[in-house]
């Protein structure tokens, strides 16, 4: 008679257990990915290694994992109970395209004179990424901002003499000709847009996404937005060029989370 008590006691706590709430997630976790989720029923708060990451009223959720990200990452849930759910996510690499060059990296650092003009230039664009929407843009399909062949790959890399680094690609390069068209690949508020002109960057557009997710284009010819303009997906926002820093006409898209920069060709797909 004991064991068939114990029985009945044993399925309800193995039932229990695997009735326990836990996160649910559109894709694996993946070096230079956007993956969407949705946080166990209750959730209050979450965090990715002790950082607060938005969380969606719905439950639903976005992470980026930066082209470095490293291999093991701690996600939290704090429910409205008191409880915590917590999973570590298996971060997959991926193989960069990395160029290693027989010569010293060159060396000649910037005038200070530049170096002071550049310092109020990323201060701009730092706080244009800081800026933060309502848009739900992040949970659509992206899609390319300008048509062109892939000139340059996110992640790629040169390595110098004696292992010395440079720093890496950190968008996609789009060869879509001088005046071609370039649309929001997502609706979104634009947090920065002409003038001025950038010295690296040329004309410069950022979009929020929200939920941390921010694109930005590089180089144009001209904006047709504005500062605090609301965009829809597909919207012109202005024309290929080659301003600032460009040896040709070409359009660089970044895509940036929370400070972890994302391979825009991951999110976007094969190129139509």
């Amino acid at each position: 008679m004991r064991s068939l008590l114990i029985a009945p006691l044993a399925l309800l706590a193995l039932s229990a257990r695997s009735e326990a709430p836990a996160f649910r997630f559109a894709a694996p976790p993946v070096q230079g990915a956007l993956v969407r989720g949705t946080a166990p029923p209750g959730t209050v708060a979450l965090t990715l290694d002790g950082r607060d990451i938005p969380l969606a009223s719905d439950g639903r959720f976005l992470i980026g994992f930066d082209r470095d990200s490293p291999a093991r990452m701690t996600l939290a849930a704090r429910l409205a109970d008191g409880g915590e759910v917590r999973e570590t996510l298996a971060v997959a690499p991926r193989a960069w395209r990395i160029q290693h060059i027989d010569m010293a990296r060159p060396s000649t650092g910037p005038t200070p004179e530049y170096q002071r003009l550049r310092d109020g230039e990323l201060r701009l664009i730092g706080a244009a990424r800081l800026q933060r929407s309502p848009s739900l843009g992040w949970a659509q399909q992206f899609v390319w901002p300008a048509r062109g062949r892939i000139s340059g790959v996110f992640g790629s890399q040169r390595i110098y003499r004696g292992g010395v680094p440079a720093a890496y690609h950190s968008g996609t390069d789009i060869a879509a000709g001088a005046g071609g068209r370039v649309v929001a690949p997502a609706d979104g508020v634009v947090t920065l847009a002409p003038p001025p002109s950038f010295s690296l960057e040329g004309n410069l557009v950022i979009i929020d996404h929200g939920m941390g997710l921010s694109s930005a284009f590089l180089h144009l010819a001209g904006a047709s937005v504005r500062q605090g303009q609301s965009v829809r997906q597909g919207q012109p926002i202005g024309t290929v060029g080659a301003t600032g820093r460009a040896t040709g006409p070409h359009l660089h898209w970044s895509l940036v989370w929370n400070g972890a920069r994302i391979d825009p060709q991951a999110v976007a797909g094969p190129m139509p």
